[in-house]
């Protein structure tokens, strides 16, 4: 029997797998997701809003949450009443066309909702009452 000289090839070649353009495709993405991304405001307390006849949404830049225990919330801070138109100042010189939008709790007290409104409406800022719509 005749063996046949198989030809092995001693020399392994190395494959090597370029990982960089890979890397950059991912950057790419991560930055899109990251600027076509939005940003959601939120009062920093949960807070359940009476019902509303009307629907109509608005993008707030200001955003003011009354507790059913007549907290004042304003940007994931507390607030006593005297504090509310320091801090809405310091918002309004971040935007000066800003809009506020108050989250009055179904328990909170009414006379709270209105004087909170008017100290907000009293330094120019429109001011809207956010409800629920079933």
């Amino acid at each position: 029997m005749a063996r046949r000289a198989s030809r092995v090839n001693t020399e392994e070649e190395e494959v090597e797998l370029n990982m960089t353009p890979m890397l950059d495709v991912v950057f790419i993405l991560l930055i899109f997701f990251i600027v076509t991304s939005v940003f959601i405001k939120e009062p920093g307390v949960q807070v359940e809003r009476p019902d509303a006849a009307t629907t109509e949404r608005q993008r707030p830049s200001i955003l003011i949450a009354i507790t059913g225990e007549d907290e004042v919330w304003i940007n994931r801070r507390i607030y006593d009443i005297n504090g509310v138109r320091g801090a809405v100042e310091q918002l309004v010189e971040e935007n000066p066309r800003a809009e506020a939008m108050i989250q009055g709790d179904q328990d909170a007290s009414i006379g709270l909702v209105l004087e909170v409104q008017q100290i907000v409406g009293n330094m120019g800022i429109r001011v809207n009452i956010s409800t629920r719509n079933d």
